[in-house]
């Protein structure tokens, strides 16, 4: 008989698997193209419900007809300007510490009692490039007290993301000021933890035979004789969920502020502050920290899609 063969299970993208170390990932914001002055946001997954919508797509097949999608609701809170840092080099070379932070904050970073320098004192010259480190005012939200952290590049030469800092100095910042309805947009974040699990599951292994002994949801082996050792590539047992995932490429159906229209979703709650309805599933539980950026690499079909919300369901 032929030697049985199959394809790798289980991709060696994503190696280690195991638990992210943060619940907000790094972004490369240099590699993230906007017009817009802020390039990304923190935002909180409330759940997902089912819209009607008008489909005005050219060239769809339901074009003018009214389509039920589904899709998940994010809860935007503002958020605000806890440092700037100056890089020179790619290194962070000095950082400022903005002044009015929450007291939440103060408990959960060290700050110092007294800001010694002030952003109006740095000489441009002396650095390459300005990001910030903005925190979400979640307590708004009614979910938590204690804001997340996340650095956010801006666009922009230096002299124009150094105005625009100045210009925002303890400012609350609101995802409708940088994000418009129809546009595309990238979501970050962890996905939802399942613990210890099994190869089968965790890499798609095929079950064994019946008849066959220690076991069916296990490899039949897990290397050879010589090297005298078991390679990274085996599929074994271990953690499976709460990874870093990315999901690109995502329609906003419609955006705008709560006015009471989201009450009770399940295992979240109310909606308070601005919200965000995007196209379709993202990674994650209820109450999940995510981040969302302007696209990476935006696709001609995504951009096509033009739907009208009638309802939500």
């Amino acid at each position: 008989m032929p030697t049985r063969k199959s394809p790798r299970k289980g991709s060696l993208q994503f190696w280690p698997r195991k638990r992210a170390n943060k619940f907000l990932p790094s972004v490369n914001w240099n590699s993230i193209n906007s017009q817009k002055p802020l390039k990304g946001f923190i935002c909180y997954k409330a759940g997902m419900k089912t819209a009607l919508v008008k489909d005005n797509t050219p060239d769809s097949m339901t074009k003018g007809k009214e389509i039920a999608i589904p899709v998940t609701i994010l809860e935007c809170p503002p958020i605000k300007i806890f440092s700037v840092r100056f890089y020179k080099n790619k290194k962070v070379s000095k950082e400022i510490l903005m002044q009015g932070i929450e007291k939440e904050l103060k408990r959960k970073i060290k700050i110092p009692k007294k800001i010694s320098k002030k952003i109006e004192d740095i000489k441009l010259e002396n650095y390459d490039d300005i990001q910030i480190i903005v925190y979400s005012i979640v307590k708004k939200t009614g979910l938590k007290k204690t804001p997340d952290l996340l650095e956010i590049g801006l666009s922009g030469s230096i002299e124009e993301k150094y105005n625009f800092i100045k210009e925002n100095l303890n400012k609350d910042f609101s995802v409708i000021d940088f994000f418009k309805k129809g546009e595309l947009i990238d979501i970050r974040g962890l996905t939802k933890g399942k613990g210890t699990q099994g190869p089968v599951r965790r890499f798609g292994i095929t079950l064994k035979s019946h008849k066959s002994e220690k076991g069916r949801r296990r490899p039949g082996s897990i290397g050879p004789w010589h090297p005298a050792r078991v390679t990274f590539r085996v599929p074994m047992a271990g953690q499976l969920g709460m990874f870093t995932r990315a999901i690109y490429n995502n329609n906003i159906i419609e955006m705008g502020k709560s006015d009471n229209k989201f009450k009770a979703i399940k295992k979240y709650g109310d909606l308070r502050t601005d919200y965000i309805i995007i196209n379709g599933s993202i990674q994650g539980p209820s109450k999940r920290q995510l981040v969302i950026t302007c696209p990476l690499r935006p696709s001609k079909k995504q951009i096509k899609k033009d739907l009208e919300l009638i309802k939500i369901k």
